[in-house]
């Protein structure tokens, strides 16, 4: 009968570390594909920041005088400022979007317990 217990006992554990072992593999893909999410809203905001730099030095490059400089100049700043504006908000969200997903699975097994 002790032998009987002690084989309960071991595969009981077995089957807890097996659980445990399946919930840290699916967390960990929950978190890799919230991180790879993420690095695609950063590579796009990155890109869409540096041809907005190249089109900015261009049309810098392009005036013909002090006064059209610092029309251009001034026009340049404020939409980079509402275009920092805009990137603060999308990096949020995306922050956001990444620990809901990376969460979820946690979310779900605590449900169900």
């Amino acid at each position: 009968m002790a032998a009987a217990t002690s084989e309960h006992a071991t595969t009981a554990i077995k089957s807890s570390v097996e659980k445990i072992s399946g919930d840290a593999k699916d967390n960990a893909k929950a978190m890799s594909k919230g991180g790879a999410i993420a690095m695609d809203g950063f590579q796009e905001l990155a890109a869409r920041n540096v041809e907005k730099l190249g089109d900015a030095l261009r049309e810098i490059s392009s005036v013909k005088t002090p006064v059209e400089f610092f029309e251009v100049q001034q026009r340049l700043i404020k939409e980079s400022f509402d275009a920092a504006l805009s990137d603060s908000r999308a990096i949020a969200e995306l922050t956001a979007s990444v620990f809901s997903t990376a969460a979820e699975p946690m979310q779900k097994r605590f449900l169900v317990v």
